[in-house]
């Protein structure tokens, strides 16, 4: 069955879908990776910064991170580290401007931008000989990832693929995050993209006539940035040419799609049904775990990161 009866059950101290999203944010202490940083020069003039763990020689999986995340978000260090200890070698591409300064050019990185992605991929196996064995996306990271595998279908190399907390419908998740506390997370992410723009645009001119102060949702900066700076013809266009949803029945890679039905940055319908999933796609989908949470224990402050083991146990299984 495409649908996958989920093992996780939320610690008792952090039932809520909120404390489950914030908790690991805010309180979890970074895992410390010997971590090695290449500069991926690209044939437009720009550059992909990685960060690289794990064994050499081992199979490579590649990570796509989240929405203004990279190595120092709370998820990728413990997820690096769970594949690391099965004998797994990590890259993880920053985004364009995610890295460890602004990127070169006006355009940056967007929900369904896969070219980074696939230049990635080319690199790795011209520098190592081998195809990357799978990849791990997370939230916006996940829906590139979807995207890029039904893009590819039976051409993608790779062997296995885990999503998580992926915004399938951009629209949706736009909406969702102007509801209830909700609100707060679209606030603390729109402020963090405002500022990354003005840092990129304090060295370079931009080619938009914006008032930066005004966009104060998603909605709005994606209409009038992201989609602007990438050759969208409007917001609409762009969620709708970027959604994952639409991708998955083309994913021909063994996939696991690991997602909270309370996910706070979605609405609960916003999922593919079992009969969008294709045979090498399942969904693993517990009622609550909030976004890129999964947190359990019996122990308060004793957490328990689910989807790191679950990573880990997708990708043995395949090795």
């Amino acid at each position: 069955m495409p649908i996958i009866q989920s093992a996780f059950r939320p610690a008792w101290w952090l039932r809520g879908d909120h404390a489950q999203t914030l908790w690991p944010a805010m309180m979890r202490r970074r895992r410390a990776l010997d971590v090695h940083w290449e500069r991926l020069e690209l044939d437009d003039g720009d550059f992909l910064d990685l960060a690289w763990s794990g064994p050499q020689d081992a199979p490579v999986v590649l990570f796509f991170h989240g929405l203004q995340g990279g190595i120092a978000s709370h998820y990728a260090s413990g997820i690096m580290h769970r594949l690391n200890q099965c004998g797994l070698r990590v890259c993880l591409m920053h985004f364009r401007g995610c890295g460890r300064e602004p990127n070169r050019l006006p355009i940056s990185y967007h929900s369904g931008k896969t070219d980074d992605p696939q230049r990635l991929l080319e690199h790795v196996s011209r520098t190592t000989g081998r195809a990357p064995f799978g990849a791990v996306g997370v939230s916006l990271g996940g829906n590139v990832l979807l995207k890029w595998l039904g893009e590819q279908g039976a051409a993608s190399p790779l062997s296995r693929a885990v999503a998580i907390s992926v915004p399938f419908r951009l629209d949706a998740a736009a909406r969702r995050l102007e509801h209830g506390l909700s609100r707060l997370y679209q606030r603390h992410l729109v402020d963090s993209l405002r500022d990354a723009y003005r840092r990129k645009f304090a060295r370079i001119p931009s080619p938009l006539d914006i008032d930066l102060a005004q966009l104060t949702s998603f909605r709005l900066f994606d209409d009038q940035v992201t989609a602007a700076l990438h050759g969208f013809a409007g917001v609409d266009d762009y969620y709708a040419r970027c959604s994952s949803r639409q991708f998955i029945p083309a994913i021909r890679v063994p996939t696991l799609i690991l997602h909270a039905r309370h996910d706070p940055f979605m609405f609960p319908d916003t999922p593919p049904q079992s009969d969008e999933l294709p045979d090498q796609v399942w969904l693993e989908m517990p009622d609550r775990g909030g976004h890129v949470g999964f947190i359990g224990g019996r122990i308060p402050g004793w957490a328990e990161y689910y989807a790191e083991r679950r990573v880990a146990e997708w990708f043995s299984t395949g090795l």
